[in-house]
């Protein structure tokens, strides 16, 4: 409990600072969430330099917007928040549909033979990287943060059923991806 109190009166020192125009205070805001601010953007993003433009872009908005940030709330949730719809907002800026198809009902593969990766979890993201920019996004904001196929279709301007397909394909290819990396390390 301790370590709560003391993490929020710093975080309320930075917030002050920052609010007052403390270029100190924003690099150690910046310090203190980069790296899981980091591993958002690098759920979104095909590399690691485009996940670091995704991270300078998010803070540039909270920055910008934290006379807006309501103190009863997480911080560090309030800076994700930013850091995933822009993300969202790259992807729509970028939209290439060019794999996805909108359908009204997901085709079910069955089961799926359980695949049991011993991949390390950089190993994976590197996988979700290589999908496709319309599969990467639809399988991290459902998978990875929880967002139902409304809110994802909602967000992107798709169907609901164009994200059902597209977590689909995602898991399908990365199932693939995961037992052929299984296979080159035998």
């Amino acid at each position: 409990m301790e370590f709560a109190l003391k993490l929020k009166l710093q975080t309320d020192d930075l917030i002050a600072g920052c609010l007052a125009g403390n270029r100190v205070s924003q690099k150690e805001l910046y310090e203190l969430f980069f790296g899981k601010m980091m591993a958002v953007c690098m759920r979104y993003a095909r590399d690691r330099d485009e996940a670091k433009d995704l991270l300078n872009e998010g803070f540039l908005k909270a920055f910008t917007n934290l006379h807006k940030y309501k103190p009863e709330r997480s911080l560090e949730s309030w800076i994700r928040r930013i850091m995933i719809n822009n993300a969202i907002d790259h992807y729509r800026k970028n939209k290439k549909h060019k794999n996805h198809t909108d359908i009204d009902v997901v085709y079910d593969h069955g089961e799926q033979e359980s695949v049991h990766a011993n991949l390390a979890a950089q190993e994976i993201l590197k996988l979700i990287q290589k999908l496709s920019p319309s599969y990467r996004t639809c399988f991290s904001l459902y998978v990875l943060e929880g967002f139902t196929h409304k809110e994802i279709g909602e967000k992107l301007g798709i169907s609901e059923g164009t994200s059902k397909s597209n977590l689909s394909k995602a898991r399908v290819k990365l199932q693939k991806m995961i037992r052929d990396a299984q296979l080159d390390i035998r």
